[in-house]
């Protein structure tokens, strides 16, 4: 039996956990990776236990062939069995985070895959059946928490970058400036 490899590499600051043959479909594994890759943890972890209790479908994007309608998206499925393992290996990676020392209210999936595992024949009556298998791998990241002041300079600098309204001219300027076409007006009509 060969070992597994995990596609990525995780720095210091970074757990990971991977699930080796688990007994869930390739192409509903890598719809649910897409549907969490990038989120926090916490709102990973609702989404996948909200799939369990058929709230929410998981979008399919790739393997969507047959597949119908669900309410706010286009194709989608309540892929139970896949959600179900793939939380169990998400809480494993998140209980490796917090034995490393990180904070796990700040942790993110920076890395999720999923790949096809080995087609091994099922047993029993359907024995020529090929058993579904598939690899899933998760990394999850320390997110840094920026402080409120990073998060308001982009709206500074889009009012730096704006126009500047001129300054107000005192009134002494203002009429003097009401005058001068006045008094042009005036040397016009003497020259006429």
């Amino acid at each position: 039996m060969t070992t597994y490899r995990y596609t990525a590499q995780a720095s210091a600051n970074e757990a990971k956990a991977v699930g080796v043959a688990i007994p869930v479909s390739y192409k509903q594994s890598y719809e649910v990776a897409k549907f969490i890759r990038g989120k926090n943890v916490q709102l990973a972890k609702k989404m996948l236990q909200d799939v369990v209790d058929m709230k929410r479908p998981v979008p399919m994007t790739r393997f969507h062939g047959d597949t119908g309608h669900k309410h706010g998206m286009a194709a989608g499925r309540f892929t139970i069995n896949t959600c179900g393992f793939i939380l169990k290996l998400l809480k494993s990676a998140e209980s490796n985070a917090q034995f490393k020392g990180l904070s796990t209210a700040n942790l993110i999936v920076k890395h999720i895959a999923a790949q096809r595992g080995p087609t091994t024949f099922r047993y029993g009556r359907h024995k020529r059946r090929q058993a579904k298998r598939a690899h899933v791998e998760i990394i999850l990241a320390e997110q840094k928490a920026t402080p409120k002041k990073e998060r308001a300079k982009p709206a500074q600098a889009k009012q730096a970058a704006a126009p500047q309204p001129k300054p107000a001219q005192p009134a002494e300027k203002k009429q003097a400036e009401i005058k001068a076409p006045a008094q042009k007006q005036e040397q016009k009509e003497v020259k006429k």
